[in-house]
């Protein structure tokens, strides 16, 4: 996504740490826990191990969101009414702009039904206490690269990642050197135009 002036708007806010919050009403109870995640394979192992924790609970209603754009996301009612728990919960994450969040919220039924209305706001403020009780961080999105370069180019692509802050995840200086580098996407022109600029250097995506 690019801003006016094109440059590429990669940071975004999550969470640095799991949380945790709790609303009652009328004797049901409703824990949630907010986690800071990267992948649905993530979300997938919390969900089944918080459904093995709490597996006396009626419901374990989620909403995650991922990526930098914010643009994969899910709200799952889990057997309550539709749109009464999963949407609240997906939208007190996104009244607060965050993404790399899942949100679980665990109920058990206290043996008077809630309504809807009564639903969507024990849901909406379980989440809204563990977003509370969650400290907010800025991430920045990356891409990550293999360079390969020959020993005569080494000093040139070292001046490359200093000058671009570049901190190398991983490098091997055998027959052929190697280097492994996250690159913030607001740098990703200039980088791919350094390291062609370097005459032995070549970079691949990871």
């Amino acid at each position: 996504m690019n801003s006016p002036d094109n440059t590429v708007q990669d940071s975004y806010k999550s969470i640095s740490a799991p949380s945790e919050g709790l609303f009652k009403d009328n004797g049901s109870r409703f824990i949630a826990r907010a986690y800071p995640v990267e992948t649905e394979d993530e979300i997938k192992a919390i969900v089944a191990s918080l459904k093995k924790e709490f597996y006396d609970a009626r419901h374990h209603c989620y909403a995650w969101r991922l990526g930098y754009l914010g643009d994969r996301y899910r709200a799952n009612d889990d057997g309550e009414p539709a749109g009464s728990s999963g949407r609240p919960i997906l939208g007190q994450i996104d009244s607060r702009g965050l993404s790399d969040i899942l949100v679980v919220v665990i109920r058990y039924f206290g043996g008077i039904k809630l309504g809807i209305p009564g639903l969507i706001r024990a849901y909406r403020t379980s989440t809204a206490d563990a977003l509370d009780n969650a400290v907010t961080v800025t991430k920045t999105a990356s891409r990550r690269y293999r360079l390969h370069f020959g020993y005569m180019d080494m000093n040139d692509v070292m001046k490359m990642t200093k000058d671009l802050g570049l901190v190398p995840a991983g490098q091997d200086f055998g027959m052929e050197c190697t280097m492994t580098v996250s690159v913030r996407l607001a740098l990703e022109e200039e980088f791919i135009k350094r390291v062609r600029d370097i005459g032995g250097c070549t970079a691949e995506e990871e």
